[in-house]
Formats: structure tokens, sequence, C-alpha cells
């Protein structure tokens, strides 16, 4: 290279840094003003969506306590526990009976008295499986499809659920990066809208099973990318608290759910009123600015101007001439040099040992958030009462997880809380295991702290994640690692079995196992606490390296 070469390099670079963004919001546009503000409200709407995406299932395909229809005794329109119910199904009381088998007809059945059904029609010693059932109510899919008794088929809703949010975020993260957060975040939402609304008409279960399927795999990812969206809109100081806003409304979200599904307990109606509104999302494209990290890193300086301007005055701040000069400077640099052909972003990561390090190690954090936020709740105790007030409280239980990370995360670094939210919960997970029986006041005190844990852990990690990956392809690598996390959400519903036939606390244990390797892994990766979001891979390799020297 010739002299000349490397001083318009060296032009070039010192254009590039004198427009630093977080600088410019720090000094100038404001870290965290009316403009702000105005997009992380607008950002909570499609969270809250997601969160009542996410677990409508859980109502519209709860189960319906059945018991055996009875031909010889039950009426046109049967009593669901009539007073004769022991004559014919085995059970020790009226409110606990067998919900799938009865007992077999006898050879002295006779003619139908109503109201009567005398046990000695029937041969107690032999047990036959139901042939038809009486439902309880009708308030879900069990009813209308017939799945009294088949737990598989209802159970795997969620299960084959789960896979598609798997695949929808590496196709969201490469909307982002290419087309926008903005984009990705409309057609996440809007495609969750309309597909819900198809799903409240269907008649079949294939029907239903295919379109909650479709709808996770091309609508799951809103999430993800106002969560993106949102820290790239703030400076430095406020990330953690968008990206600690953004988890805490999609705790809202399912306390709204539950209540809305206690005021509206029909399946079809409640997924109606769940999912329209979503639909609104479209008028984002009108009303929601792109993020300007972003339009800067695909080199469309004019338009990160103008959202920049607007940012300024809606702050009351001013944009000094200087910082403009500054970006059309870089603008008019990028236009002049020569583009590279960057390699495929898979190469790009294995050329570097410091990424390719951390998109191992970041996948296990999320399996292990995964396995154990869903896994706690699917291994927790039964509460008795109502079920729609118990679904609110374990929604709760999440928020002062979230905002104990908040406190902490910009005070001691996200390392030191990240290693202390794992090892809490592992220390509670291994507590809760070998506690006798007997002790419940002991082991559910035990059981809340696990979970309040894995929540603290739950926000700092998206925060942490976002962090260590540069702005071109923070949200393809971002989707990679929380993609293989759903592979703990797929696995949670496994682990009650595996209580039954490997060990009663085998679940605690391997939750707790997943939550030891997870916060040594953390002490891997570098502290990003104070630092520039990185816009380069290079940039990306860069953070902790200065503080080490």
């Amino acid at each position: 290279m010739t002299v000349d070469e490397k001083i318009e390099v060296e032009n070039e670079e010192g254009v590039r840094k004198g427009f630093d963004l977080d600088m410019i919001l720090t000094t100038e546009v404001g870290q965290f003003g009316p403009y702000q503000i105005f997009m992380v409200f607008l950002a909570t709407f499609p969270v809250i969506f997601s969160a009542l995406a996410a677990g409508e299932y859980i109502f519209t395909t709860s189960r319906i306590p059945t018991r055996c229809l009875i031909p010889e005794c039950d009426d046109v329109v049967p009593s669901y526990v009539p007073e004769w119910l022991l004559n014919a199904i085995p059970g020790s009381s009226l409110s606990s009976f067998d919900n799938c088998r009865r007992f077999a007809n006898s050879s002295s059945v006779g003619s139908p008295i109503p109201g009567q059904c005398p046990a000695d029609w029937f041969d107690r010693s032999q047990e036959v499986l139901c042939e038809d059932f009486v439902y309880e109510n009708q308030l879900s899919i069990v009813y209308d499809f017939g799945l009294a008794c088949d737990e598989w088929k209802r159970s795997q809703i969620g299960s084959i659920r789960t896979i598609g949010t798997l695949l929808v975020l590496p196709i969201t993260g490469y909307i982002s990066d290419r087309w926008g957060r903005r984009i990705a975040l409309i057609i996440n939402a809007f495609n969750t809208g309309w597909l819900g609304l198809v799903r409240s008409f269907v008649h079949s279960y294939d029907w239903f099973l295919i379109t909650e399927v479709i709808e996770s795999t091309i609508g799951a990812g809103a999430f993800s990318s106002c969560y993106i969206l949102v820290t790239e809109l703030v400076g430095p100081k406020y990330r953690v608290i968008v990206g600690t806003t953004m988890s805490t409304m999609f705790a809202v979200g399912q306390v709204i759910l539950g209540l809305i599904a206690w005021a509206v307990p029909a399946w079809r109606p409640l997924t109606q009123i769940l999912y329209a509104p979503q639909l609104l999302i479209i008028f984002y494209f009108w009303i929601m600015s792109e993020s300007v990290r972003w339009l800067m890193s695909k080199g469309r300086y004019d338009e990160s101007e103008v959202i920049l301007r607007k940012a300024a005055r809606m702050n009351k701040r001013m944009l000094s001439e200087k910082s403009l000069q500054a970006l059309r400077a870089t603008a008019e640099a990028e236009k002049l040099k020569e583009k590279p052909n960057e390699a495929w972003l898979a190469i790009q990561v294995i050329r570097s040992r410091r990424i390719l390090l951390r998109c191992i190690v970041s996948p296990i954090w999320w399996i292990t958030n995964t396995l154990v936020y869903y896994g706690m709740s699917i291994n927790a105790v039964n509460l008795s009462g109502n079920r729609y007030l118990n679904y609110v409280y374990v929604a709760l239980v999440e928020i002062p997880g979230y905002w104990t990370a908040i406190l902490l995360l910009d005070r001691v670094g996200r390392k030191p809380v990240l290693v202390a939210g794992y090892w809490l919960c592992a220390g509670c997970q291994f507590a809760f295991a070998f506690i006798p029986s007997g002790y419940y006041g002991l082991s559910l005190t035990f059981y809340l702290i696990g979970k309040y844990a894995i929540a603290v852990v739950m926000t700092s990690v998206y925060i942490y994640t976002a962090e260590l990956y540069p702005t071109k392809y923070r949200h393809s690598l971002f989707a990679f690692s929380s993609m293989l996390g759903r592979l703990g959400s797929i696995t949670a519903p496994l682990t009650p079995a595996l209580a039954l036939t490997v060990w009663e606390s085998f679940p605690s244990v391997l939750f707790g196992s997943f939550a030891l390797l997870s916060g040594a892994l953390i002490f891997l990766t570098p502290e990003t606490l104070g630092t520039k979001l990185p816009d380069t891979i290079a940039e990306a390799e860069q953070l902790g390296v200065q503080k080490r020297k």
C-alpha cells in the first residue's frame, strides 16, 4: 500500500470515528427523551400481543373433566355428576372418580328407570374404556374435537407450537437484518393476528394444529424484533431499562391473558378477542421509526439524518452542525469506498475465534433459561383454587426478578449478575431436590427463590447477548442463540415423565446442573457494562480487550 493510500484509509477511519452514534445520543439527541419513550410505548403493544399468543393455547386446549357416558342410565341431556355415578364408574367419591373408564355391564341389566342406575347392572370386577363421554363443560377444543382422554393429542399442541417458535427466529433475524427491525416487527405481529382469527373458525383438530404451527413459524418473532429495535434506539445508559421493560410487558401480557380468559372462557370468542387487535399493528409502518443504527449499518445515512433530526426535535435538543457534517462525510466516504464482497456470515464467525466462542456458549445459556423457566412451571405442584388467578400469580412472580436485574446490571455488571442468578437458581434446585418430604414451607421457599433467580437471568441474558454481537448481524446471531434455546422449551414438557420413570427429583437436579454449567460459561465472555454497542465484527472482537490491557 502506498503512502497516499494509507493516508486515504486513515482519513476514512477518522471520518467514521467522527460520528459516534452513542456519543451523539448522549451529548446531543438525548439517550432517553420523549422520542425514545414514544417508540418504547409503541413497542409494548406487540410485546403484550406476543404474550397473549404464546399462552393462548394453555386455555384454548385446556383439559375438560370427563366421565364415561352410561347409555343405560344417562338422560338425553346427561348430568355430569348424577347421584348414581359411583354405581357405574370407579371412584372414591362424587368429586373423585375415573375420567376414562367404567364398570363393564353385567348380565342383569334391566329396563331403564328414569333417575336410577342400580349397582347390580354393572360388573364391578371388570373395568372397560369409555366408548363415549360426558363433558363437564364445552369451553376448550377438547369438547369440540372429541379429545376427552386423548392426553397426547391435546398436550402435543404446545410442544409442536414451540417447534414453530424455533423456526421463526432465523427467519425473523434474516428479515430484520435485511429489511429492518420495523418491517420484521410488523410482519410477525400481523401474521399472528390473522392466523389466530382463522384458527378460531376451524372445526377439526388437524387444522387447529396446522394453524398453530404456521402462526408460530411466521409470527412469533415480534418480541425479539421489538427488543432489538428499542435497545438500538436508546443510549448506553438506558439499554437495561428498556430491555427490562420489554420483559415486564411480556409478563403483563400474561396477566392480561389470564384475566381475559377468566372473563371469556369459551375458546372461540376468547381467541377472537385476543387476536383481532393485533391486525392494527399494520399502522406501525407509518407511525414507528426504523432503527437509526440499522440504517447506518446499511449505508442509508440520509434516512438516518431525518430520524436523528426528528428525535432531537421531540427531545427538545439540538443536533449540532458538526455532527451532521460528520454524518454526511461518513456517507460520502461510504459512497466512494469500494464495497468489499463479504463472506457468508457463518464463514466470518468461524474466522473469528472470539465470536465463534460466543456462538457456542450463548445457546447453552438460552437452553438453560427455557428448560428451567418452563420446566419449573410444568413441574410445579398443581395449585388449588381459581386456575385463571393461579396463572396470573405465576406471571406476576417474574416481575420482581426482572426489576432486580435492572437495579444490578448497570451497577455491578452483566457477568456478576448472570453468574449469581444462575448459581442461585442451581443452589435452589439442588436444595429443592433433596429436602425431605414434609417440609412443605421450606420446599416452596426454595422453589420460589429459584423461579425468581431464573427471571433475573432471563432479562439479563437478553441484554447481554444483544451487546455481544455487531449491529450488522446482531439480530441474526441473537436469533441463532435464541433458536437453539428453544430446545430447552421443547424438552421441558418431558421432565414430568422423567420424574415418574427415572427419579422423582431428576428434573430439579437436571435444572440445577444446567444452571451451574451456564454460570461457569459466563466467565468465557467479556463484560459489556458501559461499552459502546459494536457495529462491526472487528469492534465486537475488541469487547473487553482494552480493559484487560
